[in-house]
């Protein structure tokens, strides 16, 4: 018993010795450890998956926007030659005079001496009369005559000038569509299809201009018809106010007769 007691005694000691020397294995503990750690190799899988996931899309997106780009294009990759020629003819001054300007050009002595070109006879600034006195006509009347020439001449200039670029506009029109007919993205088809609708405008336009020109001569024309017109209308009335009045003085000075005249029978 003695010898179980010493053996205690000294057993006791020795434990707590060791006890302040080596740490305790905790089994739970080390297993929620591994457990903790084996989770967050989990999540970060799971984010690496992610992200390579998004990188695939992302591949696959920009895949998608090649075969976008080489189907439709980029639109500021794609030149026409017919752009500049046409921001040109539309961008430059119209031809044609209008109607005020034709009118303030008028000039009566022009009217007097044109024949364009030998077509017609020029009435002449004088004339003689038969007793071979010279009289100068009134240039001054005859302006309207003039602005009807102004205006017939601004209709062959613009129609000649309508009628070239007309040409060239129809040229560019078939070179446009024959680069349609061509295009191999939606990009080109865009712009061809912008540019055609344009070059259609602008030939238009140049019908527009040759009718206001036309336009502008035949007001000219009736102008001058309605001051034939009216010129005929007061010539009337002034030579019926003279006439009433030369009756009226030939019938105060000359008395008619209200009784039968009697001769002297001797």
């Amino acid at each position: 018993m003695k010898k179980i007691i010493a053996i205690i005694a000294i057993a006791v000691p020795l434990a707590f010795s060791a006890r302040a020397q080596w740490v305790v294995y905790d089994p739970t503990m080390n297993v929620q450890q591994i457990l903790d750690e084996a989770e967050s190799i989990a999540k970060y899988v799971t984010m690496i998956d992610n992200q390579v996931q998004q990188i695939q899309t992302l591949g696959q997106q920009l895949s998608e926007f090649k075969n976008y780009e080489n189907l439709f294009g980029n639109p500021a990759q794609v030149a026409l030659s017919m752009v500049p020629s046409l921001d040109t003819d539309l961008q430059s001054l119209e031809p044609g005079l209008n109607l005020e300007n034709l009118v303030a050009n008028a000039n009566g002595n022009i009217a007097l001496t044109f024949n364009d070109d030998g077509i017609y006879a020029s009435v002449g600034t004088s004339f003689q009369t038969p007793g071979g006195q010279t009289i100068q006509r009134p240039a001054d009347q005859y302006e309207k005559y003039s602005a009807v020439i102004n205006s017939a001449s601004n209709y062959v200039a613009v129609a000649d000038n309508a009628a070239q670029r007309r040409a060239a506009i129809k040229d560019q029109i078939a070179q446009t569509t024959q680069q349609l007919q061509a295009a191999t993205t939606d990009a080109q088809v865009q712009k061809l299809h912008a540019v055609l609708t344009s070059l259609n405008g602008d030939l238009a336009s140049t019908d527009d201009e040759i009718n206001q020109a036309a336009d502008s001569a035949v007001v000219q024309e009736i102008q001058n018809r309605n001051d034939q017109q009216k010129q005929i209308q007061a010539l009337t009335e002034q030579q019926n106010a003279e006439f009433e009045e030369a009756i009226s003085n030939y019938t105060a000075k000359f008395q008619l007769l209200d009784q039968p005249t009697t001769f002297p029978t001797q």
